[in-house]
C-alpha cells in the first residue's frame, strides 16, 4: 500500500535544490517590535534541519 504524504509537514518544510529540508526559525509569530532589526532579518532566513530531524522528515514526506 502507498503511504500518505504528511500534510502537516509539508506545510512547514520546503526541499532545497541541493535536497536539504528548510523550515522557518521560531519566536516570528509576535512581540515584532520587541525584535532588533538584525534580529528581524536573521529570522526572516530559512535555515537547515538538522540531521536527526531530516530523517523524521523524510519519512513524513513519503
Amino acid at each position: 500500500m502507498k503511504h500518505k504524504t504528511h500534510k502537516g509537514m509539508s506545510k512547514r518544510v520546503r526541499v532545497s535544490g541541493t535536497g536539504k529540508y528548510m523550515r522557518r526559525r521560531s519566536h516570528r509569530s509576535h512581540y515584532k517590535l520587541a525584535k532588533g532589526s538584525g534580529t528581524w532579518s536573521r529570522l526572516k532566513r530559512d535555515i537547515e534541519s538538522s540531521k536527526g530531524d531530516s530523517r523524521k522528515i523524510r519519512k513524513l514526506l513519503g
